[in-house]
């Protein structure tokens, strides 16, 4: 019945974007060419011409759809999530629409065509397109989100989840399922082995008895997903696990200890036909390296002449202040490991560092009035934008440590030294979720690592959306 009713779900889905698609271009082509606000140098092409390209539209977009992974339901996606898929689902479609139309003019269109222009589309209607599409698809998605959340409040469809493992790791599940009520899960209780006797749970959640009775509690709770959040060392019980939930038709996620095991995307190579796991490959190698870098030369450079006049600014009003150097240069560890040097708008007094490196706080005393300022705005931290530049640094990775930091940290905190595989960033994954300054190591680490293993573009600019909107406005 579940299977049927997403099959339903995303047969609708797929309906409804190629029709608010079509919609869109038939809108498109009316802001451009009937509105009046876009003067028109070349003549009005017939309205016919554009439907008779608009199925092209509604087959295409979908496509796109598919390709971005949007109709791979799954709750827990959060609206930032919803709308970065949407955009770059919809930038594609644009791509494939471009194709589409010149690969039909130039070898399937009759001279007359050709000479009619009957497949050619306005760039600026592409461009129209893309932002109405983006609008509708992803205001539709809100409307179907609303109307779930209000089932799932009322308790209606909720799914069903068990978790293996009651420790810390169980308990960080519960924690999260809780919190985000609005995904429409419904944690029923714990199984673990360790616990012995102890019926009382955690937040009112019921250990319902040990991982060899999933089986029947799965029957008898009616559970849908089955969370495995064992300690690494109980990890060997995964596949019993796994094959009673097979048989239950129960869905298992597993989740990672982090801080004790990270396999960052594992991959698996052949050694003249021996498999052999590389359990720290990253995704941020070869073609990705290279996108990445595209990408980081591309937005550096623009930010660095937009911004050009309030960089100015800033560093005049840091000189009148404060007197002494605009910029403060300090070593930090890379890429490899590697040291280079960072620069950031001077924040603190010259003799702040007399007494040698002093972990940032708050309330530093060491300052400036205007230096709280920026930090509090992350302006500090535009110079590295040339850093970007250099290729020292990218627009978003693990933020960079000082060397003697560095040192202090990779004996303290497991695996904290996999965050010199990618370059180090201006803003990141840990910061636009708020472990950013003087907040946890471990955390921050786990949400650095989170960010290699699972790189992309799409994750890149949800980052960068995000750093906009709310890390720069965090406190330090």
């Amino acid at each position: 019945m579940v299977r049927r009713y997403n099959r339903l779900l995303v047969a609708l889905y797929i309906a409804s974007d190629a029709l608010l698609a079509v919609w869109a271009f038939v809108f498109a082509y009316g802001i451009r060419f009937e509105s009046g606000l876009i003067p028109v140098m070349h003549g009005y092409p017939p309205i016919e011409q554009y439907l008779h390209i608009a199925p092209i539209v509604a087959i295409v977009t979908p496509l796109a759809f598919q390709l971005q992974g949007i109709y791979r339901l799954r709750r827990g996606r959060s609206r930032v999530d919803d709308f970065f898929a949407v955009l770059i689902g919809s930038i594609l479609a644009v791509v494939f629409g471009v194709m589409s139309t010149t690969y039909i003019s130039v070898y399937y269109s009759s001279a007359a065509e050709k000479a009619q222009g009957a497949y050619e589309v306005s760039q600026i209607v592409w461009g129209i397109f893309l932002v109405l599409n983006v609008l509708f698809t992803y205001c539709s998605r809100e409307a179907v989100r609303g109307l779930l959340e209000r089932r799932w409040r009322a308790g209606v469809g909720l799914k069903r989840i068990l978790i293996a493992g009651a420790g810390d790791l169980g308990r960080m599940v519960a924690d999260r399922v809780l919190q985000h009520r609005e995904f429409g899960f419904q944690v029923v209780g714990f199984v673990d082995d360790r616990a012995g006797g102890d019926h009382i749970g955690y937040r009112g959640l019921p250990l319902l008895g040990t991982l060899s009775e999933v089986g029947e509690i799965a029957q008898r709770e009616r559970v849908d997903h089955l969370y495995v959040a064992l300690p690494l060392e109980e990890h060997t019980k995964l596949l019993d696990l796994m094959e009673v939930a097979g048989r239950e038709c129960i869905d298992v996620k597993v989740v990672p200890d982090v801080l004790q095991f990270i396999t960052l995307r594992a991959r698996l190579e052949d050694l003249d036909g021996l498999p052999i796991i590389n359990v720290n490959d990253v995704p941020l190698q070869g073609f990705n390296a290279w996108l990445k870098r595209v990408i980081d030369i591309a937005l550096s450079a623009i930010a660095l002449v937009v911004l050009a006049i309030p960089m100015a600014i800033i560093a005049v009003v840091v000189k009148v202040t404060s007197g002494g150097p605009v910029f403060y240069a300090q070593e930090r560890m890379g890429l490899d490991g590697r040291a280079f040097t960072v620069y950031k708008f001077r924040s603190m007094y010259e003799d702040a560092e007399t007494e040698g490196p002093v972990w940032a706080d708050q309330n530093d005393p060491r300052a400036t009035p205007l230096g709280k300022w920026l930090r509090r705005l992350a302006l500090d931290e535009l110079p590295q934008l040339w850093n970007v530049r250099r290729g020292e640094m990218s627009i978003v990775g693990p933020r960079p440590e000082r060397p003697f930091f560095v040192e202090q940290f990779k004996h303290r905190i497991p695996q904290y030294m996999l965050r010199h595989k990618v370059k180090a960033g201006i803003t990141g994954w840990a910061q636009v979720n708020g472990w950013r300054g003087n907040t946890s190591l471990e955390k921050r680490i786990e949400y650095d690592l989170y960010y290699i293993e699972n790189w992309s573009v799409t994750l890149d600019l949800k980052i960068m959306w995000l750093t906009v909107f709310r890390g720069l406005f965090q406190r330090v």
